[in-house]
């Protein structure tokens, strides 16, 4: 029970101490009754100075714990004229002081990490410690390539992302580099913070992607134009020396077997300067020069032109266009060789599928507004170590392949600007989906 309960009691028994002394003031002695009459009042004033030195500091204190009970920070006690409750009162003050000025400054700082966080051109998720997501930053839902509804609340192993599948396989302190499947390239770091006495995991994610491509364009335009110099210079000259040889023996009899052989090696010749040229024409891809397209007509002229192709494969080409979309600024002769490459990977891959599993080959061009391109094979699909190899130069999956198409295609959908991404999905159809951003 509280202090001030007992002195209410004290206070109330003393009055009634005095009321009974009235009653009986015929039956007691006139100086006993003077005396007695002291003695209450004697009392009545020590109480009363016991009130103010003691009852009023206790539930001053009382009323500070209160406002710690509370949180309240803002207010203060004030002094009551006691000595050693004074003290408290001071030393309690500053204590208020200082947890005000510290719960303020982590509520900035919070705010300004929070700001930093949101602004931050690094991808950043925060985990629980059951592992599942708990914040995510703008940066990052544009990384993973999903709503932020589809990825609040989940582990990350169930979330629709290649990157988020990827995040979940990373050990917690360290950091991998992971290749996607849409050419990007990221640095992800697993670590904890502290928060509360309890570790929280988060993951920071930093696209490496135009760094590594320059890095890569660098080095396979350098290796490019010293092979390119090198054979058309050494190619330019066996020709040379092999047409002048075959002109000197065309005129002796029983050389015509000698000549064909040397026709078959010009030939061979020129095939291989042709084939060094594709490579070279990859590192000379002109700038894009945009010009305001209508995207399904640009599409529907691609189908065309790959309908003869496909019908000799046995393979069904479909569009499908949305009506919505309108026009798109694009380099169309780039684009078309884009489609083109697309189609023609579509339908090499279909054709070292269907032939095995028996059913038709189809290949579906689709539009979607505002501005999307889907490519929708079902061909023998990509496998998820060949995912991230995909746009890497000089790597093919096919046996005769030079591995340049796909960092062709790479190339110019990046100076276009556009978001792209080639994977297999779980129904088994590979799609290529192309968006252009504003």
């Amino acid at each position: 029970m509280r202090i001030k309960f007992f002195f209410f009691i004290l206070v109330l028994f003393l009055l009634g101490l005095g009321g009974l002394l009235f009653h009986f003031v015929d039956k007691i002695h006139f100086m006993h009754l003077y005396i007695i009459e002291g003695l209450i009042a004697f009392i009545l004033l020590y109480l009363i100075v016991f009130y103010r030195k003691i009852v009023k500091p206790m539930n001053t204190i009382g009323c500070g714990m209160e406002l710690l009970r509370e949180q309240d920070f803002s207010s203060r006690l004030s002094q009551v004229g006691q000595y050693e409750a004074d003290r408290i009162v001071n030393i309690f003050n500053r204590m208020m002081e200082q947890l005000k000025n510290e719960r303020l400054r982590l509520r900035e700082q919070n705010h300004f990490l929070d700001l930093l966080i949101q602004a931050s051109p690094m991808g950043v998720v925060i985990t629980t410690l059951d592992g599942e997501v708990s914040q995510v930053n703008p940066m990052a839902v544009k990384m993973l390539g999903v709503r932020l509804e589809e990825v609040i609340d989940k582990p990350l192993d169930q979330v629709d992302s290649p990157l988020a599948t990827e995040l979940a396989v990373i050990p917690k302190d360290e950091t991998a580099v992971v290749r996607l499947n849409d050419a990007n390239i990221y640095k992800c770091t697993h670590s904890t913070f502290i928060d509360r006495g309890f570790k929280h995991p988060f993951f920071l994610i930093e696209r490496m992607t135009e760094e590594v491509m320059r890095a890569e364009k660098r080095a396979y335009e350098k290796v490019i134009r010293m092979i390119a110099h090198e054979v058309n210079n050494t190619t330019a000259g066996i020709t040379s020396t092999l047409d002048t040889v075959e002109q000197a023996l065309s005129a002796e009899e029983g050389m015509d077997d000698i000549c064909d052989v040397m026709r078959v090696c010009t030939e061979r010749c020129f095939s291989m300067s042709r084939f060094i040229t594709r490579f070279a024409d990859v590192v000379k891809i002109p700038e894009p020069t945009l010009a305001s397209v209508r995207l399904n007509d640009l599409v529907a002229m691609c189908k065309r032109f790959m309908e003869g192709m496909c019908n000799d494969r046995k393979i069904s080409l479909r569009l499908e266009c949305d009506p919505e979309i309108g026009s798109v600024r694009l380099d169309a002769s780039l684009f078309e060789q884009v489609l083109v490459n697309i189609i023609k990977n579509a339908a090499e891959s279909i054709d070292s599928f269907v032939g095995e599993s028996g059913r038709r080959g189809e290949i579906i061009i689709r539009t979607v507004a505002p501005a999307y391109i889907e490519v929708i094979d079902n061909g023998s699909g990509i496998s998820k170590e060949v995912e991230a190899k995909l746009f890497s130069p000089f790597f093919s999956t096919k046996p005769n392949g030079q591995g340049i198409g796909l960092v062709f295609i790479r190339e110019v959908l990046i100076r276009h600007n556009c978001t792209f991404s080639l994977r297999t999905y779980n129904d088994g159809l590979t799609r290529f989906r192309i968006m252009f951003n504003a």
